[in-house]
């Protein structure tokens, strides 16, 4: 499968094993390659179910000067989106607390850029997946942080954790998405590539 990629040398651009672990299940070849402080802020003006996809971009835009001829990258950023709220990485406990407690009892958004990259082309789109939490209590919120420290995962949670075995309840959309890399979509826009 995507024989037409086979010409490419794949450079996934993240530290996160979860992206990882995604792309590895599409049984493609890939090296993984991080450079140190990217920039991922954004215009505060922008539509925020716009800014994955922009931070996404710019991540690639910084691989660019770095890239041969037959290298295609993969860059991603993931966003949730709680009423009016983006919400990355928490700061500290405190913030992931906050976070949590936002997210308790309602739905919110999980939106994924990606952008696909050589020299010659670029392709970016973004996927939104819709989940629900119950209400979670504040001992399932401290017990979660404690054990689990989600310091690393926008919204302060991992679905694929405890956290997301007893607190969500409904999913409208891509879980893998949720996890980091909307794979079926990357899987549809490379076949096309």
């Amino acid at each position: 499968m995507l024989e037409n990629i086979s010409k490419y040398h794949i450079i996934l651009a993240s530290n996160s094993p979860r992206r990882r672990e995604l792309l590895a299940g599409l049984g493609i070849d890939f090296e993984v390659k991080v450079l140190p402080d990217i920039n991922e802020s954004y215009p505060h003006s922008l539509p925020v179910v716009d800014i994955a996809q922009y931070i996404a971009r710019e991540k690639a835009a910084a691989y660019r000067p770095l890239m041969r001829a037959n290298d295609l990258i993969v860059t991603a950023d993931t966003v949730v989106i709680a009423g009016d709220e983006v919400m990355g990485k928490p700061a500290d406990a405190a913030d992931a607390r906050r976070m949590l407690r936002k997210l308790s009892g309602k739905v919110h958004q999980v939106t994924t850029g990606v952008c696909l990259t050589t020299l010659t082309k670029q392709r970016d789109f973004s996927v939104t997946t819709h989940v629900s939490f119950k209400t979670l209590t504040d001992e399932e919120i401290d017990f979660y942080i404690n054990r689990y420290k989600p310091f690393d995962k926008a919204g302060a949670y991992g679905i694929q954790e405890w956290i997301g075995y007893i607190g969500v309840t409904g999913l409208q959309g891509s879980y893998f998405n949720v996890m980091g890399l909307p794979v079926q979509r990357i899987y549809t826009e490379l076949a096309a590539f």
